[in-house]
């Protein structure tokens, strides 16, 4: 059975509706049965709870097939936000282009960090600098001649890789992240999910930002089938 909650996000809004649809029930059943009133609250709060562990817990990893190009293209779908215009993964993607007929699609996931964080933070320059970066990764790849096509996509990574999955045949996926101790996504087990989930090879590039600042960029990319 498909799990309707995709995400962390969804069982926030699930529980919120249940919290508000619960105080105006009981409110309005304590005012005129008050036993009924305690019995209802505890069935709903149970509920609620119920369906929210349900929702973090979520249903056996879904495995997305992977695609077989019969044209000879080799389709890369590549997945950064931070480093979308990083130098290692450029080159990356340059080489793997490099003498192959070749279509990219670049997801940049809209923001970073925590519920919370994001909260805290301004989401409108969240997306402005996600798709600043984005535009620059896509008018360097396409100054080599790469065919790339972008969008910003779900803040929650791996829900931006299905999504992206739907329309785009990819052949294989590309995820960029920041060093270790560094990356959130690399915290959150973004490439180890996209690992378990994803019928298709993987390939993990890290891009040392600060490496890049000083002008003696390094480059590390860990192949993963």
């Amino acid at each position: 059975m498909h799990n309707p909650l995709r995400s962390e996000a969804d069982v926030f809004r699930l529980v919120v509706v249940i919290g508000v649809a619960a105080a105006l029930v009981v409110a309005l059943t304590l005012i005129t049965r008050p036993v009924f009133g305690i019995l209802l609250a505890a069935l709903l709060v149970g509920t609620g709870v119920g369906l929210a562990y349900r929702g973090t817990r979520g249903a056996e990893p879904r495995r997305v097939a992977g695609h077989h190009a019969e044209d000879g293209t080799r389709r890369i779908l590549v997945v950064a936000n931070q480093t979308a215009a990083g130098r290692e993964l450029l080159h990356e993607i340059t080489n793997r282009c490099r003498g192959n007929d070749c279509e990219v699609m670049l997801v940049c996931p809209g923001m970073v960090g925590s519920r919370a964080e994001r909260w805290a933070s301004d989401v409108d320059k969240g997306m402005d600098a996600a798709r600043e970066r984005m535009d620059r990764s896509v008018a360097a790849l396409r100054g080599v001649g790469v065919e790339v096509r972008a969008e910003v996509g779900d803040p929650d990574p791996n829900m931006a890789i299905e999504d992206a999955l739907r329309v785009f045949p990819a052949d294989e996926i590309v995820i960029s992240t920041l060093p270790p101790g560094e990356s959130r996504w690399l915290e959150h087990d973004v490439v180890e999910r996209t690992r378990r989930e994803v019928d298709l090879p993987m390939t993990h590039v890290i891009v040392d930002l600060d490496a890049a600042q000083a002008s003696s960029p390094s480059r590390s990319a860990t192949s993963i089938t």
